[in-house]
């Protein structure tokens, strides 16, 4: 049966995963060259594939080899020149009439000869890269130049940064793997604010921790009464006006009694 092993290529990256029989030897956080659509790149093992049970493509590419440690050095002289690059990207994007493009970062291959710059741009339709790419190629000549589109959280992800929520990092760069859909259906169960600055990220987009207790809340307003519902408390008849699923208190408007909160076994629903 294959060995298959998954790997990162940055440290909050996606998982890819690489058939690994040939390098039976392999174990995790060991570092590997393996061939991917943006040339040869150096990548780290972070967890290993149940094949068997994978409902996975099986068509893994296989592992080139285990890194070296020329791999690692030459590894750490590409991303310092990255940096440099990037910023000259930057200075022409600026000169080509291209503002509202971000250039978010450039990658070298393993040995240089390829360099792919992602960009965000929410505009409709691609820019024209036309002039950028001809001062780009004329200054890197012999290298491969490739642009890759990505979109606004992607881009805050390689950016990182503070949280919209004052994290020092923001949670997609420190451990989110993968993006899932978030809706404003799920900050309207969780009973919050509306308002863009309490949902929106530094991304412009829905926050990611939207998710996190949502399934929670779903589970726990399942033994709660709707808001707007009257109900009877030990107190008397009222109408319900804000639930706090996780802690389980239902507050009740009683009218000249003024609102108090209740435990779900002390208020009984009225059925209409």
């Amino acid at each position: 049966m294959a060995l298959i092993v998954g790997i990162r290529f940055h440290g909050g990256g996606k998982t890819y995963h690489f058939n690994a029989s040939a390098c039976p030897e392999i174990q995790e956080r060991d570092y590997v060259i393996v061939e991917t659509s943006r040339g040869q790149q150096l990548g780290q093992v972070v967890s290993f594939l149940d094949a068997e049970n994978s409902k996975e493509n099986r068509k893994w590419k296989p592992i080139l080899r285990t890194a070296t440690s020329r791999d690692l050095v030459m590894r750490q002289v590409w991303e310092k020149k990255e940096q440099s690059v990037l910023e000259t990207s930057r200075e022409i994007a600026r000169g080509e009439d291209l503002e509202e493009v971000k250039i978010v970062s450039a990658e070298y291959s393993l040995e240089g000869e390829n360099l792919v710059f992602l960009y965000c741009y929410e505009g409709k339709d691609d820019p024209k890269f036309d002039g950028f790419l001809a001062k780009i190629k004329k200054k890197y000549p012999k290298t491969n130049v490739e642009l890759r589109r990505i979109g606004p959280r992607d881009s805050a992800k390689i950016i990182g940064g503070m949280g919209a929520c004052g994290r020092e990092i923001r949670c997609c760069t420190e451990f989110m793997t993968e993006f899932i859909p978030i809706s404003i259906k799920m900050a309207k169960e969780q009973g919050i604010s509306l308002a863009p600055t309490e949902i929106t990220g530094m991304c412009g987009r829905l926050r990611c921790c939207l998710m996190y207790e949502y399934e929670q809340y779903i589970e726990a307003k399942k033994t709660l009464p709707r808001k707007g519902k009257k109900v009877i408390t030990p107190r008397g008849e009222g109408k319900v006006i804000r639930l706090n699923p996780l802690s389980q208190k239902i507050s009740v408007d009683l009218g000249e009694a003024g609102i108090q909160d209740f435990d779900p076994d002390e208020v009984e629903r009225i059925h209409s």
